[in-house]
C-alpha cells in the first residue's frame, strides 16, 4: 500500500467523523452556555480543521496547504490567548 492510498484510506474513513465533530462544535458554539465553553469550540474547530488541511495537502500534494494550516493554528492560539485575557482582566491590548 502506498502512502497515498493510505491518506486516501484515513481521508475517507476521518471525514465522517469530522462532520460528525463539526456539527457538536457548531451546537457548542451556538448555544454554549458561557463564553468560556464557546472559546473552547472554535478552537477544537480551528485544530481540527488544520489537522483536516494538512491532511489534505499530502493527499493532493499541495504544500501551500500546510503553510495555510500552520497560519490557521497560530490563529487560533493568539485568538485563545487573546480571549483568555480579556476574561480574566476585561481588557485587550499590550
Amino acid at each position: 500500500m502506498s502512502i497515498e492510498e493510505l491518506v486516501r484510506t484515513v481521508v475517507i474513513l476521518i471525514m465522517p467523523i469530522f462532520g460528525a465533530a463539526i456539527a457538536l462544535y457548531a451546537v457548542r458554539i451556538i448555544k454554549g452556555p458561557t463564553v468560556s465553553d464557546m472559546a473552547l469550540a472554535v478552537d477544537c474547530l480551528s485544530y481540527d480543521v488544520c489537522f483536516f488541511i494538512a491532511l489534505l495537502a499530502v493527499y493532493f500534494k499541495a504544500p501551500f496547504l500546510v503553510v495555510c494550516s500552520i497560519c490557521l493554528a497560530l490563529w487560533t492560539y493568539v485568538f485563545s490567548i487573546y480571549l483568555a485575557k480579556y476574561l480574566e482582566r476585561r481588557e485587550l491590548g499590550e
